[in-house]
C-alpha cells in the first residue's frame, strides 16, 4: 500500500453502507474500516485539518460520540485543545445546554461552562452532518462560550438532509458527500 495521502475517493470507498440499520429504510454510513486503515484515517484527518496550521486554532470541540474521533486527533495534529460537546447528563462539571430537534422529539447536548474563554479561535468537527440539529446546537454553545468557530468538518455529509442550511457565520466543509 501506498505511504502517499489518500484521496477523497479512496476514503468514501473505505465508509461502507449496511441497509436498515438501525431500522428500515435506513442506510447507515459505517466508518469502522476507514477507521481500522491507518493511512485512510490519517488522510482523514489531514483533510479535516488542510485549513490550518498548527497553533492557528486554540481547540478542537468534537460532537458526541463519533465526533470524538476525528476531533481528538485534529487537536493533536493542530497542537490545540479538545473539547467534549456530550449528550446531557454526560459531563462531570457544571455546564450550558443547548436542546435540538430530532425528528421525533428533541435531546439536548452540553458544554463545560469554562471549556472555551472567549476569543478562542475553534475548528468544530463530526463524523457526519445529517439534519444539522446536532452540529448547530454544539455551534450554539461554542458561541455562547464567546468562542469563534473557524471552520465546522464532518467527514460525511448527508445532502439531501440539507443540514447544512442550519449551520451560518462559518464554512462548512464536508469530505464524503451523499
Amino acid at each position: 500500500m501506498s505511504s502517499s495521502r489518500p484521496t477523497v475517493v479512496e476514503i468514501e470507498r473505505a465508509i461502507r453502507t449496511i441497509p436498515d440499520f438501525p431500522s428500515p429504510g435506513i442506510q447507515f454510513k459505517d466508518i469502522t474500516p476507514l477507521l481500522g486503515d491507518a493511512r485512510l484515517f490519517a488522510g482523514a484527518i489531514d483533510r479535516l485539518t488542510e485549513n490550518f496550521e498548527p497553533g492557528s486554532v486554540d481547540a478542537v470541540v468534537g460532537i458526541d460520540a463519533r465526533g470524538f474521533i476525528f476531533a481528538a486527533a485534529a487537536a493533536v495534529q493542530l497542537q490545540a485543545g479538545f473539547i467534549p460537546v456530550r449528550k446531557k447528563g454526560k459531563l462531570p462539571y457544571q455546564t450550558h445546554e443547548q436542546d435540538y430537534a430530532l425528528e421525533y422529539g428533541h435531546a439536548t447536548v452540553a458544554i463545560h461552562v469554562d471549556a472555551l474563554k472567549p476569543g478562542s479561535r475553534v475548528l468544530l468537527i463530526d463524523d457526519l452532518l445529517a439534519t444539522g440539529g446536532t452540529a448547530s446546537a454544539a455551534a450554539a454553545l461554542v458561541k455562547k462560550l464567546g468562542a469563534h468557530i473557524l471552520e465546522a468538518g464532518f467527514l460525511i455529509e448527508l445532502k439531501f438532509l440539507n443540514g447544512r442550511e442550519k449551520l451560518s457565520g462559518f464554512p462548512v466543509r464536508s469530505l464524503v458527500v451523499y
